[in-house]
């Protein structure tokens, strides 16, 4: 493990037979990861990929990260290394914590109801390690890390996930809240976020003592079901089926509606001094948006018509940014576009990785 002087930010590209592959945005090196079984969905936490299959999770160690410290960063790299698989059944949904070589990492596999927290430290070390497995009645449901425990989901009586219960470290409530339809979970530095039919719940400490808070939506509309946005920033987008994106800042515990030109693919906040919000639209175009005036304020020409055509591929496009660039995948066009969101929207290069980004992240960050 070398410390370095700025973020080691890279991509990893997998292919719908799951060949990895990752490209340095710094020097431009590409390298393969390896194989892993043909992914469902793929997350990050900015340093391990996690690959969800119907059978289990497969974990490759992109080899590069941040730690946060909040006031400062320092930035690391080693060599990249598969580490193996997660057994499960069903599809698990992966819920990733702020720094990616401490606390744990939640997989919940829905036909089981089993949810597991992995431990981080140990997977920096090459090896996968539960520190917690539950078993709940099988559902669409989360667990997700807060603090030295977790957040699990339980379902009502017609098998949807509808309240939440923090447990510690060794699998015992803590506390509890309803949480009607949960679905969705990112982390900010402010707290654990996770979307409900009426709103979010926002799970923090105070000490070992879990807190739940909920922010109701201002208004009816269709509930966001997940959520993106600049790793670690307060305000967070949220998916839904309309023309537009929700935005939750945590700091403020409020939501605004940012209404959008067309339905959206992908959505995340940029959450800087001039509040970009990034969009997909399911026109293929890239647009950009303020926060502040909801207005647009640069949009590209349509990039993914070949994506968009295959019915196969057209709801795998996927978008990740960091504080200067954004990154929107076209697996039909076997490129990746990076776009220079804050300089209204240019092209700043079209990449290609050695697989077909069928499912793309940004590690590093």
């Amino acid at each position: 493990m070398a410390e370095v002087a700025e973020p080691q930010l890279h991509l990893v590209a997998i292919d719908a037979e799951g060949e990895a592959s990752m490209l340095d945005l710094l020097t431009g090196t590409e390298s393969r990861l390896g194989h892993v079984g043909p992914p469902a969905h793929v997350s990050t936490d900015g340093r391990y990929v996690f690959a969800a299959t119907s059978s289990g999770v497969d974990i490759v160690d992109s080899g590069v990260w941040t730690w946060d410290h909040v006031d400062h960063f320092h930035y690391y790299r080693t060599e990249p290394k598969t580490l193996g698989r997660v057994a499960g059944e069903g599809t698990a949904t992966i819920a990733t914590g702020m720094l990616s070589t401490a606390g744990t990492t939640g997989l919940f596999f829905p036909s089981s109801g089993e949810a597991i927290l992995l431990d981080n430290s140990a997977l920096s070390n090459g090896t996968i390690s539960e520190t917690l497995r539950l078993k709940t009645e099988p559902h669409a449901g989360i667990i997700a890390p807060l603090g030295e425990g977790a957040v699990v989901s339980e379902p009502d009586n017609t098998g949807k996930a509808a309240r939440l219960r923090a447990v510690d470290a060794s699998g015992k409530e803590l506390a509890t809240t309803e949480c009607p339809a949960a679905a969705g979970t990112i982390t900010t530095r402010l707290g654990l976020v996770i979307g409900c039919a009426d709103g979010a719940v926002i799970a923090t400490t105070e000490g070992v003592t879990p807190v739940f808070e909920r922010v109701p939506y201002p208004a009816a509309a269709a509930p966001a079901t997940e959520f993106d946005g600049r790793k670690g920033r307060p305000t967070v987008a949220g998916l839904s089926i309309d023309a537009g994106v929700w935005l939750l800042n945590t700091r403020q515990r409020a939501w605004e509606w940012l209404p959008t030109s067309t339905p959206v693919l992908a959505a995340a906040t940029v959450d800087d001094t001039d509040h970009h919000v990034v969009v997909v639209g399911a026109d293929g175009t890239v647009q950009v948006y303020d926060a502040s005036t909801k207005e647009r304020i640069a949009v590209t020409e349509p990039l993914l018509a070949a994506t968009l055509a295959d019915s196969a591929l057209a709801g795998k496009v996927q978008l990740a940014l960091d504080g200067q660039r954004a990154y929107v995948s076209a697996p039909a066009e076997g490129i990746v576009y990076e776009i220079d969101y804050a300089d209204d929207a240019r092209i700043a290069r079209t990449l290609k990785l050695p697989t077909k980004p069928v499912h793309l992240v940004e590690t590093g960050r």
